[in-house]
């Protein structure tokens, strides 16, 4: 497998000779079934190279000793190669240059080896003292695992609050230090994001008492931030800047006609990042000009015309840009290996192109072409049950909020008694 990178045979006969010879052949051949490009792989088996260097100065002669050098390893390297690194972001990326394919080919060689990911807790929160309650969330609430990631990080937030003021026993919690959990993580989290702690903080209130972990139900005594329904306006664009937006795609390259189809389905149909996220090629129906779209956030599906601009754009793509693999998704991450494009990579493709094209607007992403789409049909004088239909809203208190932006409208009720149109 070398030689297909190598053309030197003393550079192969090199890389074999060193110590770590067969792990950094395995490594090799694990990129290529991973389709990682040639250029990548001979950029990162120097870097393995250097790595085996770096252990035997220090002694080293077996694999099992190797995790330990993985960080000293990646500070030398910065120490090398980043001196002229301006800002922390540069410096970060030359520290993954590193560490990234050393974690990699010791997780092939060294079983039970996970390296650093990027999870801040090794093990769920509570796991000593609550032991059952992600088994509860996950087999008898049913939640899906974003949720349950969401549950760890607000209680891993709580637990590590618990360790400062040194209190162990659960059964020891009082309102008062529920209190002063929440005054003290205030001033890290919106509004949005303490309500969700809130909400993390009753449900496991509520399970500790019911495990008999907990002398009373404690649930009450947390209280969410007031929130106030409709307090705001939905974000939307114009139909000009989604145009500019549009307009600063590349869509000669695969990233661009990836996004130009993924744009235009959140602004066509205002699909949500997950809803586009979750398509497969099988939700495309090609001689009925449909596009399905299943399990929505309603808990129903919705089958839409197929419009001709974004079956163009997806066709395109699958064309010219998907890559050659049986998963089922539509899209794909560009980078190897080949992997179906999570959600949040679609808000974040969103939010970059807004930013490019310097359309101001307040949280930029997926849900702001949403808004577009909808802000679109209300100017267009579609009836609020219509267009919840349309973009899946499970009810009509959802669309209620789009009324503030029906301007023709309004404008009627200011200017006249307001009669005909109520």
């Amino acid at each position: 497998m070398l030689e297909r990178y190598f053309v030197r045979p003393d550079t192969v006969d090199r890389i074999r000779g060193c110590w770590l010879g067969e792990p950094i052949e395995r490594y090799v051949e694990w990129l290529t079934a991973q389709e990682y490009r040639p250029r990548c792989v001979t950029r990162r088996v120097p870097i393995l190279m250097r790595f085996g260097e770096f252990a035997q100065a220090r002694g080293v002669t077996t694999q099992a000793q190797l995790p330990a050098l993985v960080d000293p390893f990646a500070a030398q390297w910065l120490e090398r190669h980043g001196r002229h690194c301006r800002t922390a972001v540069a410096r970060r990326k030359v520290l993954h240059e590193a560490r990234n394919p050393v974690r990699q080919m010791l997780r092939l060689v060294l079983p039970g080896y996970a390296g650093t990911g990027r999870r801040k807790w090794a093990d769920p929160p509570f796991l000593q003292r609550a032991p059952g309650f992600f088994t509860y969330l996950r087999e008898e609430r049913g939640l899906r695992p974003a949720s349950l990631v969401e549950y760890e990080q607000y209680l891993g937030r709580f637990e590590a609050y618990l360790a400062r003021i040194e209190l162990q026993q659960l059964a020891d919690l009082t309102p008062p230090v529920l209190s002063a959990f929440l005054i003290d993580s205030s001033p890290a989290l919106g509004k949005t994001a303490l309500r969700g702690l809130c909400g993390v903080l009753r449900v496991f209130l509520r399970y500790l008492h019911r495990e008999g972990l907990s002398p009373t139900d404690l649930s009450t005594a947390v209280e969410s931030p007031r929130g106030y329904r409709l307090s705001e306006v939905p974000r939307a664009i114009s139909w000009a800047d989604v145009r500019r937006m549009l307009a600063v795609i590349d869509r000669r390259t695969p990233v661009g006609r990836r996004d130009y189809a993924i744009l235009l389905l959140l602004v066509t149909y205002g699909l949500r990042a997950r809803e586009v996220a979750s398509l497969t090629l099988d939700d495309l129906d090609w001689q009925r000009e449909r596009l399905r779209v299943p399990e929505r956030k309603a808990g129903h599906s919705t089958a839409y015309p197929l419009s001709p601009l974004v079956g163009a754009a997806i066709l395109d793509y699958l064309q010219h840009g998907r890559p050659t693999t049986e998963d089922r998704h539509v899209f794909f991450r560009v980078l190897a290996p080949p992997q179906p494009l999570t959600w949040q990579a679609v808000s974040a493709r969103a939010s970059n192109y807004l930013h490019r094209a310097g359309v101001q607007v307040g949280r930029p992403g997926s849900h702001t072409l949403r808004h577009t789409c909808v802000q679109r049909l209300v100017d267009a004088d579609f009836a609020l049950k219509t267009i919840g239909d349309y973009v899946g809203h499970a009810s009509a208190d959802s669309t209620r909020i789009y009324a503030k932006v029906a301007v023709e409208a309004l404008r009627d009720v200011a200017l006249g008694d307001g009669e005909a149109v109520l």
